[in-house]
């Protein structure tokens, strides 16, 4: 396929504030996610398009044109919001279900393409105390998977906490989407494989992140990543490198006869 003047595209939905009447908090620290966001994703050659304050309807017809427009190899996403389990809440306060905009990319304009979802907003009311290491019990069963049949083929949803728990922001920007700025700002981290650069933002987030204040005081967030990836995904590689231009268009297929030993590391 000839890519020539097209690129990879990044689509960023902030809600910082809300129809009057909507009984749901300002959010002051969206737009310096949005500001970074878009610094730190244009130097890595994405398209970056911000769209502030829609309204739930105005979020869904958005989505539905993005994924009919051509891109070369990925599509980013991110959604902040406040939200519940499987929803976020457009500027009107009506609930903009995930599924229906993961829905909206299962189509022939990005068969092959690579999709990753960064949903920055609440799953539910909890908060998370963290655990000592060696005192972790057998989690509950989650039907985290069964609730997302959705999600199209080489895909991955990044969400910024775990179903069932709130995800915190503060003035300066939410702690999940700046550590994920910073991590693609350091030398190394944007040439990593995607799902490995996932997990080094679920480390620092759910290791470096403590809550201050007499209400929070001590409370954690662990990131949660959900992938229906295929292949090997380079999305933010410098070219030349790893799966950068010199590879699939960064992507490659999983396979023995490209399959790379790995160290295993995290910093």
């Amino acid at each position: 396929m000839d890519h020539r003047g097209e690129c990879n595209r990044a689509l960023v939905v902030s809600v910082a504030e809300f129809d009057p009447g909507v009984q749901l908090g300002r959010r002051p620290g969206a737009g310096k996610d949005a500001k970074r966001l878009h610094r730190t994703l244009s130097k890595l050659g994405f398209k970056v398009d911000i769209h502030t304050d829609l309204r739930s309807e105005e979020i869904y017809q958005l989505f539905q044109r993005e994924s009919r427009r051509p891109v070369k190899d990925c599509f980013l996403a991110v959604l902040s919001s406040h939200g519940e389990e499987g929803c976020v809440f457009g500027a009107d306060g009506e609930p903009v279900r995930l599924s229906r905009l993961f829905a909206f990319f299962d189509n022939r304009c990005m068969e092959e393409k690579s999709k990753l979802f960064l949903v920055q907003a609440c799953r539910g009311h909890g908060l998370d105390d963290g655990v000592e290491v060696d005192s972790v019990e057998d989690a509950p069963e989650s039907s985290f998977f069964s609730q997302h049949p959705a999600v199209p083929v080489d895909t991955a949803v990044m969400y910024a906490t775990a179903p069932g728990y709130g995800a915190f922001m503060h003035p300066l920007g939410s702690v999940f989407l700046q550590t994920f700025c910073s991590l693609l700002e350091k030398e190394g981290n944007r040439n990593l494989e995607l799902t490995r650069l996932m997990t080094r933002l679920s480390h620092s987030v759910a290791y470096t992140f403590q809550a201050k204040g007499r209400a929070l005081g001590g409370k954690k967030e662990m990131p949660c990543l959900l992938t229906r990836l295929t292949r090997e995904v380079f999305p933010f590689a410098e070219p030349g490198k790893d799966g950068g231009s010199a590879g699939l268009s960064a992507t490659s297929l999983v396979g023995s006869k490209n399959t790379r030993t790995r160290t295993p590391s995290i910093s």
